[in-house]
């Protein structure tokens, strides 16, 4: 099993709009993709208002290939490209890491 993180940076004049994308559409989408969200965080680092969450894997491969399925959905393709007009961009820097377990982390 593998964990990825995700951190968004998002901006103050439209951060409701992002949450609500999340969690009315892109929450709902990945799901239909095999995504599993284990939690979600905003933060503040530097300056900037950042939004992370932890996805759970069984490995890389399934990752990267539900990654490519869910960024080539139609539906969510339209939805970015709607709250885009409405919204103006959502979302700044993208990090992305793959994070694997010590032998002696605690269990989640």
């Amino acid at each position: 099993m593998i964990h990825q993180l995700r951190i968004y940076e998002i901006f103050e004049r439209n951060k409701a709009a992002f949450h609500a994308r999340f969690r009315d559409h892109a929450m709902r989408i990945m799901a239909r993709h095999g995504f599993k969200i284990v939690a979600m965080w905003e933060t503040k680092s530097a300056g900037r208002t950042e939004f992370a969450y932890i996805l759970v894997w069984p490995d890389a491969d399934t990752k990267t290939a539900r990654w490519a399925s869910f960024m080539a959905d139609p539906e969510w393709i339209e939805v970015k490209r709607v709250t885009a007009i409405e919204s103006g961009d959502l979302v700044g820097a993208i990090e992305d890491r793959l994070m694997t377990l010590t032998e002696y982390s605690p269990i989640p």
